[in-house]
């Protein structure tokens, strides 16, 4: 922790003799910055600055961050599809939609994220996890580790270690990737469980593969070792000076409109609403007194939104008016539980004082809520 206290104050006060209006035409040929935040929602608004505001001719960049415990899906991916959203929320784990394709990946103060930009035609990412690997391999000569040809780094010829993902732009380009140190794996299991039935979608589905952590490899490693080993090859190979410098990804003088890049990147619209279309059809096993109803529910979800509604209720089980409006209410509205939640708590107001409707309403209700 001192030693790690040291290199944070050396990192800082090279900002500080840093005019920031020059900061970023300061290193020819090549940068390698870490991020001051664990906040997952500003490190990838970092990515996206970076991205649009960078000229990756003049200078290629390595961006080190971690994050506090989060999911994080790809651009084309169904949350519902790829992770346990009630988990998520009972823990408080961040869910973050980026702005690159692949698959859906965990991460915590145990996994190192590593994002390499160029230009779109220096885009290479084999040589990027090639370098990652001679990194690694520097630090430690007995570690088993290669790239395979699905772009993922393997400890051992059989645990993934290191997943990959890009965004190609116009005429800039990223590609990055995750390295697992010493992440919670029982979190990362739990989260990345769907207990969703009955989707129907043409999002990109995640791959599942064996992982293990590094440190369970070598428990003398430590995260700050590895950084500054990736940083130290990153360096030798680009001809420029092994030195990381510390941002704050919410200094707007040094990156400016990166505020509106991170609260973007938190809204309801983008993390669910950018949901490619997709349906539920599942039947509800809904236990009541002394027998269990099955109740057929059919949905199209749009832009996270509730196109269309079909729930096929026992005859008389509610009344015709009660379910036309339940259905009604929820056609437009999203496909989410507070949102759900909100809306039912409102019907339930207008319902006649009768314990035994309000006791069917309730437990529909709460089972149409478990879908979401």
């Amino acid at each position: 922790m001192v030693l790690q206290s040291i290199k944070n104050c050396l990192w800082l006060s090279c900002i500080l003799r840093t005019p920031k209006a020059c900061f970023w035409s300061t290193a020819s040929g090549g940068l390698i910055i870490q991020s001051l935040s664990n906040d997952v929602y500003q490190n990838l608004a970092v990515e996206d600055w970076i991205h649009d505001h960078m000229d990756l001719e003049k200078q290629q960049v390595l961006f080190l961050w971690r994050n506090s415990p989060a999911v994080v899906i790809g651009r084309h991916q169904n949350p519902w599809q790829e992770c346990n959203l009630r988990l998520l929320r009972q823990k408080n784990i961040k869910l973050a939609r980026r702005r690159s394709g692949g698959g859906t990946v965990y991460h915590d103060l145990g996994n190192i994220n590593l994002t390499f930009f160029t230009t779109r035609k220096k885009y290479e990412r084999m040589e990027n996890l090639k370098l990652v690997v001679k990194a690694l391999k520097a630090l430690r000569p007995q570690l088993d580790v290669r790239v395979t040809d699905r772009y993922d780094i393997l400890l051992d010829r059989q645990y993934k270690i290191s997943g990959t993902a890009a965004k190609l732009g116009r005429t800039s380009a990223y590609h990055h990737c995750t390295l697992l140190c010493n992440a919670d794996k029982f979190v990362l299991s739990s989260v990345l469980k769907s207990p969703y039935k009955g989707l129907k979608s043409n999002a990109t589905p995640s791959v599942p593969a064996s992982v293990k952590n590094l440190f369970e490899e070598d428990p003398s490693l430590t995260s700050e070792m590895l950084l500054d080993a990736i940083a130290k090859e990153y360096a030798t190979q680009h001809q420029i000076d092994h030195h990381i410098t510390v941002i704050n990804p919410a200094d707007e003088t040094l990156l400016p409109g990166i505020s509106n890049k991170t609260k973007e990147l938190q809204t309801w619209e983008w993390v669910y609403g950018k949901t490619p279309k997709f349906s539920v059809s599942t039947c509800l096993n809904m236990a009541y007194k002394d027998s269990v109803l099955d109740v057929k529910v059919n949905m199209d979800v749009k832009h996270g939104r509730i196109e269309a509604c079909n729930i096929d209720l026992p005859e008389q089980w509610l009344p015709p008016g009660l379910y036309s409006e339940l259905v009604k209410s929820l056609t437009g509205s999203k496909f989410c539980p507070n949102e759900t939640t909100t809306l039912v708590t409102t019907l339930l107001r207008v319902c006649p004082q009768d314990d035994e409707l309000h006791s069917r309403w309730s437990l529909l209700c709460e089972n149409m809520i478990m879908l979401m």
